[in-house]
């Protein structure tokens, strides 16, 4: 495996489970591994099997989709919003489109 792309994985699995709030260990002994499970993968001693990333992704509350999307740091909250996003109305969501492009513009 690429070495940017294991460190990328170890990085969001602690981004993750840091976001949810939740410790290494409990996380761990919540997805029926042995208490240092997590802690082993986030300190480059192991990786997970397909099977285990699975179970991870379920434990986290997202796809494995949402997993590699690097650049969502908050799936749980981009999943809130997007729920908010389809009860509104096409010129609500005209506004909030434009908001949203002036906000990044450079």
């Amino acid at each position: 495996m690429d070495i940017d792309i294991e460190e990328q994985f170890i990085k969001r699995l602690t981004e993750l489970r840091l976001a949810k709030g939740v410790s290494a260990r409990d996380m761990s002994l919540s997805i029926g591994q042995s208490a240092g499970y997590i802690n082993n993968i986030e300190n480059k001693n192991n990786l997970p099997s397909m099977r285990s990333f699975f179970y991870i992704c379920d434990y986290l509350e997202i796809t494995p989709q949402e997993f590699f999307e690097f650049e969502n740091k908050n799936p749980y909250r981009m999943d809130e919003m997007i729920s908010y996003l389809k009860r509104l109305t096409p010129e609500q969501l005209d506004h909030l489109t434009a908001f949203f492009k002036s906000m990044n513009k450079k």
